[in-house]
């Protein structure tokens, strides 16, 4: 089914990532960006409706029909807990209680994790830092597919193939590129998840549980908001490996389309980062953006010049400090 993609290889550079440089700029410039490193007020509240709307969800579809809940799964859930992910994945930059509070944080993301099924929080964050601290970054940033995948995964099918299973690969890559020792607190994350799915199962059977992971596989895998995986930072222009896409997605996502912007800025909450372009907008107005993250999967799979291997890939050295 269709061609092979044009690519075999990841596009090597031999610069520093260009976010760091815009920080130090547009600080001296903009001052009042620091203002915006601030907690978001709001993240808690839409954490708690979200995670009490799946349990809700969950009583709700314990009768359904196996057809009719993985429909659910797809068309309601999907969305929810994706949204949840990225809801972890603000939270991992401390925005919900602030970065005197860390341990906060990290608890209240375990608690955003219990309606997607499988623990997730804590073992995003440990990898989530090296992705901003070394973009692109061989052997450290885990984002990038692996060669298997560059190589293998380069017809439309294939690449089809290779977006319903992203799940997978984002779960199973950090074992094989950048394995790490397993912490206490992921244990702790660990225990939480399965007292939950425990719980639920034991009020209300099997079905729920379907109901949470299949909303968590399928809307993490070939779904509408799932176009956020590639358009961030695919290589589809030349010279550019970080893309935003300022459309109304944002809005049930928490803002993670702004991404040129939340790697300028990744201490800046998903709420405030539209302010971050509206105080700087000769820094972003410029640059190539998305309009459509269906579009997006789209060009990926029938695109010949796209792939997995459309990643901009770096050398880079450790740095002693955290980020």
């Amino acid at each position: 089914m269709g061609n092979s993609a044009a690519r075999s290889d990841f596009e090597w550079v031999y610069s520093d990532q260009p976010h760091t440089q815009r920080r130090k700029e547009m600080l001296a410039k903009y001052p009042a960006i620091k203002a915006l490193m601030r907690p978001d007020p709001h993240i808690k509240w839409t954490v708690l409706g979200m995670v009490l709307v799946q349990v809700l969800a969950c009583w709700l579809v314990r009768g359904l029909s196996w057809r009719w809940l993985l429909f659910w799964a797809y068309a309601f859930g999907g969305c929810i807990n994706h949204s949840l992910t990225l809801a972890i994945h603000d939270i991992s930059h401390n925005t919900a209680f602030g970065t005197s509070c860390v341990s906060r944080n990290r608890w209240f993301a375990i608690f955003a994790n219990l309606p997607i099924g499988l623990p997730y929080a804590t073992s995003f964050k440990k990898y989530h830092v090296d992705h901003h601290r070394y973009l692109g970054g061989d052997g450290l940033d885990v984002d990038i597919p692996t060669n298997f995948e560059g190589w293998f995964f380069c017809t439309p099918a294939r690449k089809l193939l290779w977006l319903v299973l992203q799940p997978f690969f984002y779960s199973l890559r950090p074992l094989c590129v950048n394995p790490k020792v397993v912490t206490r607190m992921e244990i702790l994350n660990a225990l939480v998840q399965l007292a939950f799915d425990v719980a639920i199962f034991a009020l209300w059977g099997i079905k729920p549980i379907v109901y949470l992971l299949g909303s968590s596989l399928l809307g993490l895998g070939l779904h509408p908001i799932s176009g956020h995986f590639v358009a961030e930072h695919y290589m589809f222009l030349k010279g550019h490996e970080t893309y935003s896409y300022y459309g109304p997605l944002n809005w049930i996502t928490f803002n993670v389309g702004y991404h040129m912007e939340h790697h300028d800025f990744p201490s800046i909450p998903g709420y405030y980062l539209p302010l971050v372009r509206k105080i700087a907008p000769e820094y972003y107005d410029h640059l190539p953006q998305h309009h459509s993250w269906v579009k997006v999967l789209w060009d990926f799979v029938f695109e010949d010049s796209m792939g997995p291997y459309s990643r901009v890939k770096r050398k880079c050295k450790l740095a002693k400090d955290h980020l």
